[in-house]
């Protein structure tokens, strides 16, 4: 304590009896964060840098254009078979975005970072396997969790198939594969290892994903504060994107609200 100051190790903040920190605070000042809370909908690539379609520039046609740029998430774009901002909106229930394919066997909703050159920083940080990358989300599963794949990570591609990417750190359930927990994934150089969770998968629940890289490039896997796997030394300076997607199994929509994403990584390695 210096001056009659107290120091964070010792201070007690207490806001009219509702907020209360003690301790250490929870950001470290040798890290670098990003937080994603989805103020903005994410929407198709081509959006956020359309072109007029008309030489007019009060025509409605580039009316329509200009207000979907406006509205349209900067950070983050939507993927997948037949994914379209119509299919969702904010969850009126639950605090996020409440993903929803279309309704054909297989349509999708992948949530991805913007992956143009200067457009996001999360893409355009690296977050790679070196730099003790930690992310995390949190998903709300709906009143059915029946022919759905959900998966979300750090991934190279957007692909839920676990043989396509050669390094990758994910959580994946599939009712197809008969899964009833949700499984990690760890892939190193092409060796792909899945694993059971133990943790169940199921309906109008709320899960928090994180997964931490630590300096030694382990991945550990937690599921609501529950480590649940770690996996062997990862691929040195492999760079990950986060990707959140759903995929319907059948005929008719499938969902889950996807309430944030976070993600941080040591200043310099």
């Amino acid at each position: 304590m210096a001056h009659g100051i107290p120091t964070l190790e010792t201070r007690n903040w207490d806001f009219k009896n509702d907020v209360k920190v003690t301790g250490h605070l929870s950001k470290s000042p040798s890290r670098y964060y990003l937080e994603e809370f989805f103020t903005k909908l994410p929407d198709a690539n081509a959006v956020i840098n359309a072109a007029y379609s008309d030489a007019d520039a009060t025509a409605a046609a580039n009316t329509t254009i200009t207000l979907a740029r406006v509205k349209a998430n900067k950070d983050f774009e939507i993927l997948g078979t037949n994914a379209d901002i119509a299919d969702f909106t904010w969850d009126t229930i639950s605090g996020g975005i409440k993903l929803e394919t279309g309704s054909a066997d297989n349509d999708q909703l992948i949530i991805l970072p913007h992956l143009d050159a200067k457009q996001t920083a999360w893409a355009t940080v690296l977050w790679g396997t070196e730099n003790q990358v930690i992310w995390e989300c949190a998903l709300f599963t709906q009143a059915s969790v029946a022919d759905i794949l959900i998966w979300c990570g750090l991934k190279l591609t957007n692909t839920p198939t676990v043989i396509t990417d050669d390094d990758q750190v994910f959580f994946r359930f599939s009712t197809d594969d008969s899964d009833t927990n949700w499984e990690v994934v760890s892939s190193i150089g092409g060796t792909d290892t899945t694993t059971d969770s133990g943790i169940t998968v199921s309906a109008n629940t709320l899960y928090r994903f994180k997964i931490a890289i630590d300096s030694d490039r382990k991945a550990a896997f937690y599921i609501n504060d529950t480590r649940v796997y770690q996996s062997a030394a990862l691929t040195n300076d492999v760079d990950l994107i986060p990707y959140v997607g759903i995929q319907q199994l059948s005929a008719g929509d499938a969902s889950c609200t996807l309430c944030y994403e976070k993600i941080s990584r040591v200043i310099y390695e």
